[in-house]
């Protein structure tokens, strides 16, 4: 099952990735294949009782990979993660099939407390963009996706698209009509919610200057 899981992710980044070349490349050159092989051992380890051995293992994977996922976590099939680095994925987090991770992403918990789901579920076909923080105990629905270096701490429909700090759906909050591959999670020409509302602001602010410049200008003014 192990080694029918990793000739599924040679295929997935042959598919994804332009640069791949060849099968070859892809097992010995990728971090994101390596971190798949490194997290299907420590995970049957850990899954087995010999939990010590699964972190171990975990780690030498972060060592070697720069890519940190803990051997608790549920990954699905076909899991793409693109260059990788700094990718880190919290014990409870429960990944679907045919996600994508971009490098610096972090899938992370808000609470401390033991035995609890503290880490984000990312249902089938989400991406997330690089440097992206989902963050808690949240669900990300099905072919989401989630613009680079935006911060998620609320729950996410199914086929929407969330950018910014905090994130917020894009589109006035419609679902995408298709589910095509959209390379770190954000459509193009697409601007951050919260730059627009600074645009808007700064045009009122400048039409209210204007204003107040002209009242000043005419205030001595002798009506004729």
């Amino acid at each position: 099952m192990i080694f029918k899981n990793l000739s599924r992710q040679i295929s997935v980044i042959l598919e994804h990735d332009p640069a791949a070349r060849s099968k070859l490349e892809v097992v010995f050159c990728y971090p994101g294949f390596h971190a798949i092989v490194f997290y299907c051992v420590s995970s049957y380890s850990w899954n087995h009782g010999l939990r010590w051995l699964g972190r171990f293992i975990s780690h030498l994977g972060r060592l070697l990979t720069g890519i940190e996922i803990h051997p608790a976590a549920t990954i699905g099939k076909r899991l793409f993660i693109d260059h990788g680095m700094g990718v880190v994925v919290g014990a409870t987090a429960q990944i679907g099939d045919d996600v994508t991770l971009y490098q610096g992403v972090t899938l992370g918990g808000t609470s401390l407390e033991r035995g609890t789901k503290r880490h984000p579920t990312l249902e089938n076909g989400v991406i997330v963009g690089a440097g992206a923080k989902v963050l808690g105990p949240i669900t990300i629905g099905a072919n989401a996706r989630i613009g680079s270096n935006a911060v998620v701490v609320k729950d996410v429909l199914p086929g929407t698209t969330v950018v910014g700090i905090p994130a917020k759906a894009i589109g006035n909050g419609r679902q995408s009509k298709g589910h095509d591959f959209m390379a770190y999670g954000t459509p193009e020409n697409v601007s951050d919610p919260a730059t627009k509302k600074l645009e808007i602001l700064t045009t009122e602010i400048k039409e209210l200057r204007a204003r107040v410049e002209y009242l000043e200008a005419n205030r001595n003014k002798e009506p004729d």
